[in-house]
């Protein structure tokens, strides 16, 4: 706690009342910001410097909170023909509202089309959004330019690369390509993050599908088995292991999978399990709806008994972050292959509703900690990203994202009422408990009670620092 001696200049806001919760400690206190940045935690009532006149924000009875770091953000991504339909200014308009104040893009170069370029791209488009953006690079094939393109990408604050171990002929990277990639990436100080599922394995669980069952959006459990995750996870590590490079598991679906790369951390390994929280809360039963073209994702959603158990490992620490893997796909994208999951577009849109859900989930509906919710929503994907704690943290330099946080607010989810450029969620008519009171954004009063108060697009790129290991 700091007194009125240590807020020192001029006060722009205050957010007064509250219970600020950073990872690892909550307690009554006031927010003092200026000029966009947090400069005290200080004691509730602690009147602000002479001189100063600033806005003020009621948190009574609020969590006050940083905003949301989304590790796992698609904004308009291409893949086969299909393209999600959402620009820089509305996915990030859906995530202030859902309380996400930082989101990580993926900069995921095309056939023909290089890896630097397509982050000189995205990088541009960072200015047209409501809040900060930093980027995943993408390395598809190992060549004689990409070691200089990982260089300059790092020095343009891209220290995080996808790959994938599927989707062959389009993203899939080869083993060599994996193993150098990360070698680089090791001199960087950054770090491969990896969609791990193995092609061959789904090839053949495919095919058997369309001899045995078919291979419609009701079947897509079928068409990707856990194995294929688990093996795919056990050889990446292995491979990691071998040059000694830190590598992030992305929307791990599987409590096995989890507890691979746990193991792999015993052993003093840097690696990271990222899950998304449509693999926490839903569960394969939707595959036998209405509309199951709607829940087609990749890794598929799995049994309940695999939620659950995957959904222990928020309590135990093995999972390190919690992201949306956000693909803003539409019903009627869905419907055109709705026959075919191997032509179907794969993702859910959530980055609105990513912190909603968990929070209902697991704070009000399990008792985690809301400081580990804090840990996986923010800190943590602020912290794998190289951001923290610019972002993910209420201290003092930290950029002033903040979320007043009504955690006993009730409501349902209706896409009616969400921002997303769709027109569905996968969480219709769920009732949820915990939302979004007021969004600050670098010190701006962004949404208040369910209102956009300030349009303004002032989203900067971020530029990611190396990847510190925690």
């Amino acid at each position: 706690m700091t007194e009125e001696a240590s807020c020192r200049g001029p006060v722009d806001l205050v957010v007064r009342g509250g219970t600020v919760v950073n990872a690892g400690w909550r307690g009554p206190s006031d927010v003092f910001v200026s000029d966009g940045k947090v400069i005290a935690l200080a004691a509730p009532g602690t009147p602000v410097p002479k001189g100063s006149s600033p806005d003020e924000v009621d948190a009574n009875g609020m969590l006050v909170m940083p905003g949301g770091v989304d590790p796992h953000c698609h904004v308009g991504f291409t893949s086969g023909e299909y393209t999600s339909l959402d620009d820089q200014l509305q996915c990030t308009t859906a995530a202030v509202f859902g309380g996400t104040t930082t989101i990580v893009d993926f900069a995921i170069p095309r056939p023909g089309q290089s890896p630097l370029g397509e982050v000189e791209r995205r990088q541009a488009a960072a200015g047209e959004g409501l809040c900060d953006s930093a980027l995943h690079g993408c390395v598809v094939e190992w060549d004689d330019s990409t070691a200089d393109q990982l260089r300059e990408m790092a020095a343009r604050g891209v220290n995080t690369i996808k790959m994938f171990t599927t989707y062959r002929g389009e993203s899939m990277a080869d083993e060599y390509t994996i193993l150098r990639t990360m070698q680089a990436m090791r001199e960087t100080g950054g770090m491969v993050v990896i969609h791990c599922e193995a092609d061959h394995i789904i090839g053949e669980a495919q095919r058997r599908c369309a001899v045995e069952g078919g291979v419609e959006a009701s079947r897509m459990a079928a068409t990707r088995p856990e194995i294929a995750e688990t093996a795919s996870v056990a050889e990446i590590l292995a491979i990691a292991e071998s040059v000694g490079a830190p590598v992030y598991f992305v929307h791990q679906s599987t409590a096995e999978a989890v507890e691979l790369v746990a193991a792999a951390r015993r052993r003093g390994m840097r690696a990271y399990s990222e899950t998304v929280a449509h693999h926490l809360v839903l569960d394969e039963g939707v595959y036998a709806g209405t509309h199951p073209e709607r829940f087609v994702c990749c890794p598929p959603l799995r049994s309940r008994q695999t939620v659950r158990a995957l959904g222990r490992h928020l309590f135990t620490g093995e999972v390190s972050t919690v992201g949306s893997d956000h693909c803003c796909y539409d019903t009627g994208q869905k419907l055109e292959n709705r026959h075919d999951v191997r032509d179907m577009p794969n993702g859910l849109p959530g980055v609105e509703t990513r912190l909603a859900t968990v929070f209902s989930t697991y704070v009000a509906g399990m008792d985690l900690p809301v400081t580990r919710f804090v840990e996986l929503v923010s800190a943590d994907p602020a912290r794998t990203n190289g951001l923290y704690p610019r972002k993910g943290a209420l201290l003092p330099g930290s950029d002033a994202d903040i979320v007043v946080w009504d955690p006993s607010a009730r409501w349902t989810m209706r896409s009616r009422d969400l921002h997303m450029a769709t027109d569905y969620t996968p969480y219709e008519g769920m009732e949820v408990t915990g939302r979004p009171r007021t969004v600050v954004v670098g010190g701006r009063v962004v949404v208040h009670d369910g209102e956009l108060v300030d349009p303004r697009p002032q989203g900067r790129a971020l530029a990611a620092g190396p990847v510190v290991a925690f």
